[in-house]
Parts: structure tokens; C-alpha cells; sequence
């Protein structure tokens, strides 16, 4: 085990990609599970808090320390096992999910989870149930998790299987290692009926696997994940289309994403938007986007070489409906392309980031979903709302999610905190067409008001609950999902 405690080493550990800042006295790095119990057991004992840490590529403050002690999964970076004939993994939750992906590429299988930043430690995706664009049609880290072996804020352990072990009548039994029962009950929560991160994960009858996944380190320390995987597609369809017309590329998005709901040959995995905005903040680093478009679309889609062709010519129908122009249009034709065009949907964000850290600013940028039939006035207005401030902005998204990240980039503090009340109001906007305050990136520290405003004082208390029976201590985590005043 590594234990660091000079200040100006672990300085690090001690912000994320959204720029926000914390502290602690000493940052852990355990190298095994002795190792991770030996900590959580002490700290436990002193009432220590512990923050779990991944590589600081979250968005919200969630591994963003406020005192205690940071614990850091870098060196539990294992891949344990790539099983070929029953298509699984199992890995440690340091592992870099662009090393993890490649490694199981070569041996010819898929993991689809595909959140906008790869230098991600997969399991900081699945305490986030992170997604991204591939979500569309694969749905998000949840749909992969097969297994997870959990440390509990005390050094017990328990093994979660994924079809073994389900609320009944609402209440929760788990047994842990050392034979402990411990019982809970699960909330009847209003989940918005979207892709939603937001809270804990709580349904009537569900599989309990599913509230560890997306609780941001506050319920436990996931040590070992199996995840299921596909078998690799062969060829990917992938094209960015440029509109003339806004409406229209909004129109395209539905069409599209109602059509693959029926048509056997139309299935994309990706329906990504960039706005105007978003193509002109672009330009510099992409100089071939043509001039003067309103919106832009990516889609790609999973498929052999002997559909290809098929496809292909599906497409080519809907295209000439909306007159989009294929000589602007850019296709794939090798695999550099196809990395190509993915890298250019998240260069996006990457460029978000920079901006943010030139300026010294926060990060001001939405992660709000609402139900298909809403999404276009919901848009809308959203995009009113910001242009009346006169700040400038971007907005891109998992469109066929309905999934919109409007990043709005101010150029000082008068303008950070004008941007800060905008964002509320446009969470208010997300809600009354009943969507989610966060479809991906969780609530960490930074949307815990925001997480109030969707869910009210009654659930955030039940969310509470769960959390004082798993960890009656409160060491992990705390200030992430569940603002510290709820457990008094």
C-alpha cells in the first residue's frame, strides 16, 4: 500500500474534470483487497471519511475530496479474465476502460458501454452507471454488470450476482461474508420514464445489483466487476450529416429514432447532435466541417459486411427525405475514419474542459433528458432561455436519448454565476416536461440541490436511510448523491 500526505504531491487527487476543488489529509493507494480492508476497517474505527477515487474525469465533484482521506483505485488495475466462449470479463476497478476495451477487441468481443472520456477507470463507470453515445442502442453500464464484489464501509464484503437476489415487497436482505444479515427497505420512487442517473436507483422488485451501480461510492468500494460482453461487429456503419436547417436535422433525429423502434433494417447505436454553436467551436481543430451549417448529426450503426450494402441504401432513403446533401457529408470507409468521426464527437467535451480551466472557471453544463415527445419543445425553449443571456455556449448531445449537454462557456465569475442560476432554470424546464436533472453523469457534490428540486425532501431521507444501514458510520462518500444534513 502507498500512502501519500505532502499537500503539493497529492494535489492530483484533489479536483476533477468540471475543475472543482477539495481537500484531504492523505490520499491511499491500496494494491489488494488486504490492502482496501485494512483501510476501511481502521477508518471506520476513527469515523475517518474516506473518498473513493478513479482518474478524475467526472464531472460533478463526486471524487472531489472534503476532508478525511482520499482512497485511489489506480493500482487495482488489473484484468483478471477475458473468457472468449462465455463472453464475460473480470477486472479490478482501476483498469482504464480504453485499455480494457482494446484488450477485448483483440480477442474479437465488445463491451458497448462508451462514455464521451475513455481515460476513465471502468469502475468509476459502473458507480456512476456511466453511458454516452453507443447508449442508444445498448443501453448504459447497468446492462452489463454481471457480478460486482463490494467492500463495506466496515471491511465486510459481499458478492452481488446479477438474477439472484431481488427486493421483495420492497424490503432488502443481503448477507455478507462474515455472515451478517443486513436489511433495508427500497423506496417507491417516480423515476422518470428516460435514461436518469440521478439518485439511487430504486423499483419495485428489482435486482439489488442495481443500487450499487450508480451510487458514487457511498454505499461501498466495488473491488471486482464481470462484465457481460457481444460478440465484435465486423463493420460499422458511421456518418456525420451537415444541415442547412435546424429544424430539420431535429426532425431527422426523430424520425430516425422512432423508425429503429420498428424497421428491421435501421438500428443505429448512435444519434449524436452538435449545433451550430458546437461546429463552429470545432472548426479550428476540424477545418473540413463545411461553412455556414446549422446542426450536425452522427449516427453509426453495428452491422456485417454482408449487410452493409442493405443499410447503406436504408439510410440513403431517409436522407433524400430531409435533402441532406451527401457530397458535405463525411462516411467511414477504414477503421481510421471510424475513430475518426467518434474522436470528433468527443472533442466536444474535451474542448468544454479546456476552456474551463484557461478561464479558471467551473463547469456549467447540463445532463437533462426528457421523454422523446417532449424533447423538441423542451430544446427550444432551452435554447431561448440561454440566448437571452447573451452568453455563449454549445449544445450537443445523445439526441436520440432525448439527452441534451448544453455547456455554456462565460468568460468571468459575473458571468459563472449568471450561468449557475441559468442552469437552475433549466433543470425547472427538464422537469416540468418530466425528465431527469442527470441522465449520465450522476450528482456527486455539485447537483444535490438539484437532485432536491427533482425528487423532494421525503426521498433524499429515504435515500438516507439505505445509506445509514450499509454505512451507519457515514465515512464514504459523504457530500456525494445525499447532502451531510439529511443524516441528522
Amino acid at each position: 500500500m502507498i500512502i501519500k500526505n505532502e499537500q503539493e504531491i497529492i494535489q492530483n487527487y484533489l479536483s476533477d474534470a468540471a475543475n472543482i476543488q477539495g481537500f484531504c489529509d492523505a490520499v491511499y493507494i491500496p494494491e489488494n483487497e488486504k490492502d482496501i480492508i485494512e483501510i476501511f476497517t481502521s477508518c471506520n474505527l476513527t469515523k475517518t471519511p474516506i473518498t473513493i477515487s478513479g482518474n478524475g474525469t467526472s464531472l460533478t465533484g463526486a471524487r472531489v475530496p472534503k476532508g478525511g482521506i482520499v482512497v485511489s483505485t489506480e493500482k487495482l488495475n488489473r484484468i483478471i479474465e477475458i473468457n472468449t466462449n462465455e463472453k464475460f470479463a473480470v477486472i479490478q476497478p482501476g483498469v482504464l476502460l480504453s485499455l480494457f476495451k482494446s484488450e477485448v477487441e483483440a480477442k474479437k468481443l465488445f463491451y458497448p458501454a462508451d462514455p464521451t472520456e475513455q481515460n476513465c477507470f471502468v469502475g468509476s463507470t459502473v458507480a456512476t452507471n456511466a453511458s454516452g453515445a453507443r447508449t442508444f442502442k445498448f443501453g448504459s453500464t447497468r446492462n452489463f454488470i454481471l457480478e460486482l464484489k463490494i467492500i463495506l464501509a466496515d471491511g465486510d464484503k459481499i458478492t452481488i450476482k446479477r438474477g439472484e437476489n431481488f427486493a421483495v415487497n420492497n424490503k432488502v436482505m443481503l448477507k455478507t461474508e462474515s455472515n451478517k444479515i443486513i436489511c433495508f427497505d427500497i423506496p417507491q420512487i417516480d423515476m422518470p420514464e428516460t435514461k436518469n442517473t440521478a439518485g439511487y436507483y430504486c423499483k419495485a422488485g428489482m435486482d439489488i445489483i442495481d443500487l450499487f451501480i450508480g451510487s458514487e461510492g457511498t454505499l461501498g468500494f466495488i473491488y471486482q466487476i464481470k462484465v457481460k460482453l457481444l460478440p465484435y461487429p465486423n463493420r460499422f456503419f458511421s456518418t456525420i450529416l451537415f444541415f442547412e436547417n435546424l429544424d430539420n436535422s431535429l426532425n431527422f433525429i426523430k424520425d430516425l429514432t422512432i423508425l429503429s423502434k420498428t424497421d428491421f433494417v435501421l438500428k443505429p447505436s448512435a444519434i449524436e447532435f452538435f449545433d451550430e454553436n458546437s461546429l463552429a467551436f470545432l472548426k479550428e481543430d476540424y477545418p473540413q466541417i463545411p461553412d455556414g451549417k446549422k446542426a450536425a448529426v452522427w449516427l453509426e450503426q453495428d452491422t456485417s459486411n454482408e449487410n452493409y450494402d442493405v443499410i447503406f441504401n436504408g439510410y440513403i432513403e431517409l436522407f433524400d427525405k430531409y435533402n441532406i446533401n451527401l457530397e458535405t457529408a463525411w462516411v467511414a470507409n477504414n477503421n481510421s475514419e471510424l475513430v475518426l468521426f467518434q474522436n470528433f464527437r468527443h472533442a466536444v467535451s474535451a474542448k468544454v474542459s479546456e476552456y474551463i480551466v484557461k478561464h479558471n472557471l467551473t463547469k456549467v453544463g447540463t445532463d437533462l433528458a426528457v421523454p422523446l415527445e417532449n424533447f423538441y419543445s423542451f430544446y427550444t425553449q432551452a435554447i431561448c432561455i440561454v440566448n437571452s443571456t447573451g452568453i455563449n455556449y454549445v449544445a450537443y448531445g445523445h439526441f436520440g436519448n432525448s439527452h441534451l449537454h448544453l455547456n455554456m462557456l462565460p468568460i468571468d465569475n459575473e458571468q459563472l454565476k449568471l450561468a449557475k442560476q441559468i442552469y437552475m432554470d433549466l433543470c425547472k424546464l427538464a422537469l416540468f416536461f418530466k425528465g431527469t436533472i442527470s441522465a449520465e453523469h450522476g450528482i456527486g457534490k455539485l447537483k444535490t440541490n438539484y437532485l432536491l428540486l427533482m425528487y423532494g425532501e421525503d426521498v433524499i431521507k429515504k435515500f438516507a436511510e439505505i445509506k445509514k444501514v450499509l454505512d451507519p458510520n457515514l465515512i464514504l462518500g459523504i457530500g456525494n448523491i445525499i447532502e451531510p444534513k439529511y443524516f441528522n
